[in-house]
């Protein structure tokens, strides 16, 4: 009750925030250097609040029987938040194998960490249309690769370096001590891994898996807009943004319902923290 209380006085600031700065901000915004480091507060710029959350219950097209605003936000959310599910867990297969093989050999880790940490530096935008192109390519049996494939594993590419580096770090967590006593008793090094690396990794691995569902989000927004995939919320991003010319507060909705797809993956992650409160007697914090 207590987190769920700070969060809500802290969308509550963020609210008077924007409020506040709309009211008695420069219309032209703060300029330093020739450069904007504030935004301009005008009604196309910056609408107000109540303005943005009037649009969810306008219709979302011309059309007489047009869903709401509201209705097509939400649909595009889960849409978005289906295939960011399917990069997450793809992600953490991935991240915990190569974290595993990473802490059982040294020259394992030496020869893997420096390509996992560099594949971070490849622009989504950019390699996107890559994934795609060579997915349509694939022939697995009567498979026909689809443009939500691509997406899922863009977003899965995103998401797979926290959870790689957060595991290999709560794997080799365990102090020399513990780890000797293992070895004096005879102890193998997988059934070390089930017994004690494991459990030591979990402080490290729920701050990963955190990490890792915002980055599966983001990847999966960032690769609809970039391939074009219709129905979530990367495309709806782009389709609204044509309207903020007339309607500048409807270009938010999608952003609102992108923000609320990061939550619904916040907390599932939050709640698997949940099961495994007895492994988090240290919470570590990334």
């Amino acid at each position: 009750m207590r987190a769920l209380v700070a969060g809500l006085l802290g969308v509550l600031a963020l609210v008077a925030t924007w409020e506040l700065y709309r009211a008695v901000g420069p219309e032209a915004g703060v300029t330093v250097g020739g450069t904007v480091v504030l935004p301009r507060t005008s009604d196309l710029a910056m609408p107000h609040v109540w303005e943005m959350l009037r649009v969810f219950g306008e219709p979302a097209s011309g059309a007489s029987d047009a869903d709401s605003v509201l209705v097509v936000v939400l649909g595009a959310a889960g849409f978005t938040l289906r295939i960011a599910a399917v990069g997450w867990l793809v992600a953490v297969v991935v991240g915990l194998a190569l974290a595993v093989l990473m802490a059982r050999s040294g020259l394992a880790e030496s020869a893997i960490l420096p390509w996992v940490i560099l594949s971070q530096t490849v622009p989504l935008i950019a390699i996107a249309p890559l994934v795609r192109r060579w997915g349509s390519q694939l022939e697995v049996g009567g498979l026909e690769w689809q443009n939500e494939y691509s997406v899922a594993v863009i977003a899965a590419y995103l998401a797979f370096f926290p959870i790689a580096v957060g595991a290999l770090r709560g794997l080799k967590s365990p102090v020399a001590s513990q780890v000797d006593l293992m070895h004096a008793y005879g102890v193998g090094w997988w059934t070390t891994l089930r017994t004690l690396r494991l459990p030591s990794s979990v402080p490290y691995l729920l701050s990963a898996l955190r990490l890792a569902a915002a980055s599966a989000v983001i990847g999966t927004v960032v690769a609809e807009a970039s391939i074009g995939l219709r129905g979530g919320i990367g495309r709806l991003v782009i389709e609204y943004a044509q309207s903020a010319g007339g309607d500048p507060a409807k270009p938010w909705a999608p952003i609102f319902g992108a923000v609320a797809v990061g939550l619904v993956a916040g907390g599932v992650v939050a709640l698997l923290g949940l099961f495994l409160k007895p492994y988090r007697r240290q919470e570590v914090l990334s």
